[in-house]
């Protein structure tokens, strides 16, 4: 049989704690990569959209309006970048409250990822806007 110590209270309270913190940052990284996943839909489908119009008006095809495809481009990718960096920011505040309690860096794969997805979402609105791509 083995030996085990009495753990204080303190002890207890401490393991506890570290534990909650560790459920917290996984749920935010969970949270974070849900955030990504409606940007990159709203992105990908905003730009595909303002292609497939694009190649249509090009095409010889009559819009009922000559913006359409621009208009709905830009309003998906600028709304997919909105909530990329609305995500973001969300992830950042809760890292910063957790760091009060516990050691946590901010540097996690997800937070990593989502900064290329609003630069991404960024560089496609831009894209549209001065006809790049």
């Amino acid at each position: 049989m083995i030996n085990a110590e009495p753990r204080s209270a303190n002890q207890l309270a401490e393991e506890r704690t570290d534990l909650a913190t560790r459920r917290t940052l996984m749920a935010a990284d969970r949270t974070l990569m849900a955030w990504i996943r409606t940007a990159l839909s709203m992105i990908s489908f905003g730009f595909t959209i303002y292609k497939v119009l694009e190649g249509f008006a090009e095409a010889g095809v009559h819009l009922a309006h000559p913006h359409t495809p621009r208009s709905v481009g830009l309003f998906l990718t600028g709304m997919g970048t909105v909530s990329m960096v609305m995500g973001t920011v969300e992830f950042w505040r809760t890292l910063v409250g957790l760091r009060g309690s516990q050691p946590v860096s901010v540097w996690r794969p997800a937070f990593f990822i989502a900064l290329v997805m609003a630069l991404s979402g960024c560089f496609v609105f831009l894209s549209i806007v001065i006809r790049l791509l």
